[in-house]
């Protein structure tokens, strides 16, 4: 593949994941929002009250209970967090396709697909180009979901919250703007060593996700034994919807306690870190995997809409590129 075909590629890449990973992010927001309010938690709340009973509830049931009693209020943060996704997904595909197309390159421009180490190293270097870029998104995101959970902690949001002690609601750029006031410029970027040490996840997701993809598309490709249609699509979207959501189980389990520190830091709690090892004494180990069921379902269903989407937006994408490319020859000829 040429430069410029590898470069244009990259940049479809980018851009079809921006759209895939927005598309996602809106479908499953409500249950981002209940995951992250869960992992800020900082005590297990007392027998009787609304979110203990909401602990003990299968996600979708919690989901449902907290809808009828908060209505929009799980969606706090939702244009924020699409512009995040859209931000950190945008990056990330262009990084790890054009890193991809690097090692090809230097292989002699093999057709086989990325091994194990290749894939993690392609993945590695783009989720840390991603987290730097997309972090002081994700605090400001983070600040947003859990401001109907966390009573007011500064003199300016108890002069301005509500009677029952919680901050207002505000948008975006007024969280920023917040945020910078009481805290530096330097906050917007609070939680990025645990986010650096989260790259993992979406190395170890989109490892296992480049490996099940090889392995079934060599599986098809035999099972196929030369009758395979020219240009006909060996994996599909239900294909990719399975491997994403598998590829993201395995990652949100192994690494859930850092996310759980990450989301205590970037929601404003000063010794997050400091606090874990008496969290643990206090509540026990469970308490750096509060939340994980609704984590588990939003990031396994983000994971399975984000490659289900991004590949067909791809396809999509590359279609108008090469009929806008058909038409410029056109037009060249007729001059």
């Amino acid at each position: 593949m040429s430069a410029p075909a590898a470069q244009s590629d990259s940049l479809l890449n980018a851009l079809a994941g921006a759209l895939g990973g927005g598309l996602s992010m809106a479908t499953v927001y409500p249950l981002v929002t209940l995951s992250t309010r869960a992992a800020v938690e900082t005590k297990r709340h007392p027998p009787g009250s609304h979110t203990s009973e909401e602990e003990s509830k299968p996600p979708a049931l919690a989901l449902w209970k907290v809808l009828a009693r908060e209505g929009t209020s799980l969606y706090d943060g939702l244009g924020s967090a699409v512009f995040g996704i859209a931000v950190t997904n945008a990056v990330f595909y262009g990084f790890f396709e054009e890193t991809r197309h690097i090692i090809l390159r230097r292989r002699g421009g093999t057709l086989r697909g990325l091994t194990t180490g290749e894939s993690m190293l392609a993945s590695l270097l783009a989720g840390t180009a991603t987290t730097v870029a997309s972090t002081p998104i994700w605090v400001v995101n983070v600040r947003q979901s859990v401001s109907a959970v966390l009573p007011c902690s500064t003199s300016d949001e108890k002069e301005k919250g509500g009677a029952d002690g919680r901050p207002r609601k505000m948008g975006a750029l007024q969280t920023l703007g917040h945020i910078i006031k009481e805290d530096g410029p330097l906050a917007l970027w609070r939680g990025l060593l645990p986010s650096l040490l989260l790259v993992g996840n979406p190395v170890i997701s989109y490892s296992v996700f480049e490996q099940l993809k090889n392995l079934l598309t060599r599986l098809r490709t035999e099972r196929a034994r030369g009758a395979l249609i020219p240009g006909a699509r060996l994996l599909t979207d239900v294909d990719f919807f399975l491997l994403g959501a598998l590829s993201k189980l395995v990652a949100t389990l192994i690494t859930y306690p850092i996310l759980v520190v990450k989301s205590r830091l970037q929601s404003g709690q000063r010794g997050a870190l400091k606090d874990l090892p008496r969290l643990v004494r206090e509540e026990g180990v469970g308490a750096l995997y509060r939340g994980l069921n609704e984590k588990l379902l939003s990031s396994v269903l983000t994971n399975a809409f984000l490659f289900s989407s991004q590949a067909r937006i791809l396809i999509v994408l590359k279609g108008l590129r090469d009929v806008a490319a058909s038409r410029r020859v056109r037009l060249a000829r007729k001059a």
